[in-house]
C-alpha cells in the first residue's frame, strides 16, 4: 500500500518530487493520512487523524503545530532548520542597509514628486534635498549576533565580508556550528556585554520559554545611544513595551523587524516588513525538499533527523523487518520489549535507542517479521506509546 501524504499548504513541487509517486499518494484531503506536510497552516489536534505517523513543517518554526499533543501520541514533528538560512541572511543585509541609510525615507519622498514634470527642475530639487536622507556606512561598525546557528553564522560571515566587526553570543553553540564560524567572530561573555558593544544587534533565536521576552528593559538599557536592533527571528523574543520605551528615550535609534504589530506600525524609528524572511522561491524549495526527505526516511526506515520533539536517530537498514517503538523515558521498557521478541523466538539483528526529555525512541531490526499478536503484546507494555512495523527496505 502506498503512503498517504496530506498537504495542508501549497508545497513546492521540487519538494513533492522527492517522494516517488509509485509508493506515495499526495493530496490536500485524506481521511486516514500517514503523514502531514505543511507550511504555515495552524494545525489543531482535531485535524490530526489517528493514522498520522509524522508531521513535517517546510520551514524552521513549529509554533503552528501542537507539539505537546503530538508527543503524547508518539508523533515526531520535523522542521527544516537552515533551509531558509540564506534567504533570511540576505534580508538581514537589507535591514542593515535600510537602518543605516535614508533609503526608506528617500524612496517615500521621491514617490511624492509625481507633479514634477520638468526634468531639470526635478534634478535641482533632488540635489538640494538629498542631504535630508544622508546616512552612515556599516563598514567598521560592530554587529552583535545573538544566536549562531544556521542563520546567525551566515549573518556573521556576511557582516565580516562587508567590513564589519562581529561579536557573537550563543550559550548553546553546537560543535558543528562552531566549526562554521570564522575565527574573526569575537565572543561575548554575556548578552549585556554584546548589547553594550554593538552598533547593530541582530537576533537569530527560536521562541522558547527561555527566549520569550529575552530582549527586555534591562538589556535595552545596556545599549549605547544610536544602537539599532534587527529582529528577523521571532516577534516574541522582544518585549514590546520595553522596546517602545527604549525608542522613546532615544537610546535605541531604530528597530528593523519582520513582524509588524499595531503598536509599532507608523513609527518613524521603526522599519517593518510583512514576515518575508523566508519568502523566496529558493527558500520554499529548500524547505520543502528537506521536509519531504525527512518524512520519507521516517516512513520508510523509521529514521529521525531534525525533529523538534524526538531524538535524532538513524540506523542503517538490513534486509529484514524493522520495529520502531516510542515509549515514556523510564527504566525497563526496552528490556520488556526485547523479552516479548525473545518469547516469540525473534532474533534481534541490530538496534538503536535514544531519548529526549520524557520520550525514548527505539529502532529494532529483526530477522523475522513479528505477527500482529507479538506487536500487540509490545503495545500493551506499560509506558509504550506506539509500535510500528516497518517492512524491508524499498528498492
Amino acid at each position: 500500500m502506498p503512503f498517504k501524504l496530506l498537504t495542508l499548504n501549497a508545497i513546492s513541487v521540487k519538494g513533492l518530487d522527492r517522494v516517488p509517486r509509485d509508493s506515495y499518494e499526495i493530496a490536500s484531503e485524506f481521511s486516514s493520512p500517514d503523514a502531514i506536510l505543511l507550511r504555515s497552516h495552524k494545525l489543531q489536534p482535531a485535524e490530526i487523524a489517528q493514522s498520522v505517523l509524522a508531521i513535517g513543517r517546510a520551514g524552521a518554526g513549529t509554533n503552528n503545530i501542537p507539539i505537546d499533543y503530538c508527543s503524547s501520541k508518539g508523533i515526531p514533528v520535523f522542521n527544516s532548520p537552515g533551509a531558509n538560512a540564506n534567504a533570511v541572511k540576505e534580508l538581514v543585509a537589507a535591514g542593515l542597509l535600510l537602518g543605516s541609510r535614508g533609503i526608506v525615507e528617500g524612496v517615500q519622498w521621491v514617490n511624492t514628486l509625481t507633479d514634477h514634470n520638468d526634468k531639470a527642475a526635478l534634478n535641482t530639487l533632488l540635489e538640494a534635498q538629498k542631504k535630508l536622507f544622508k546616512g552612515s556606512e556599516i563598514q567598521g561598525r560592530t554587529l552583535g549576533v545573538v544566536g549562531l546557528g544556521a542563520i546567525g553564522s551566515l549573518v556573521a560571515d556576511m557582516a565580516l565580508q562587508l567590513g564589519m566587526n562581529v561579536v557573537g553570543y550563543d550559550p548553546a553553540l553546537s560543535v558543528e556550528a562552531a566549526w562554521r564560524l570564522s575565527s574573526q567572530v569575537q565572543r561575548a561573555e554575556n548578552l549585556s556585554s554584546l548589547f553594550a558593544r554593538s552598533d547593530f544587534i541582530t537576533l537569530h533565536l527560536p521562541v522558547l520559554d527561555s527566549t520569550r521576552d529575552l530582549v527586555n528593559a534591562e538589556l535595552l538599557g545596556a545599549v549605547k545611544p544610536g544602537t539599532k536592533l534587527l529582529n528577523f527571528a521571532r516577534q516574541e523574543i522582544v518585549h514590546e513595551e520595553s522596546l517602545i520605551a527604549a525608542l522613546e528615550s532615544g537610546n535605541l535609534a531604530a528597530y528593523i523587524a519582520d513582524f509588524p504589530t499595531p503598536a509599532l506600525i507608523g513609527r518613524k524609528d521603526v522599519i517593518l516588513m510583512p514576515h518575508i524572511g523566508a519568502s523566496t522561491d529558493e527558500a520554499e524549495d529548500n524547505c520543502a525538499i528537506m521536509a519531504a526527505e525527512q518524512l520519507k526516511d521516517f516512513l520508510e526506515n523509521g529514521n529521525i533527523k531534525n525533529s523538534v520533539n524526538f531524538p535524532s536517530l538513524s540506523l542503517e537498514r538490513t534486509a529484514g523487518c524493522r520495529i520502531s517503538v516510542t515509549n515514556n523515558n523510564v527504566p525497563k521498557i526496552l528490556g520488556s520489549v526485547l523479552s516479548v521478541l525473545a518469547d516469540a523466538d525473534i532474533n534481534v539483528a541490530d538496534m538503536l535507542n535514544k531519548s529526549r526529555g520524557e520520550l525514548a525512541y527505539n529502532l529494532i531490526d529483526v530477522e523475522a517479521c513479528p505477527d500482529e499478536a507479538t506487536l500487540a503484546r509490545i503495545q500493551s507494555i506499560e509506558g509504550v506509546v506506539n509500535v510500528r512495523l516497518i517492512g524491508p527496505p524499498r528498492a
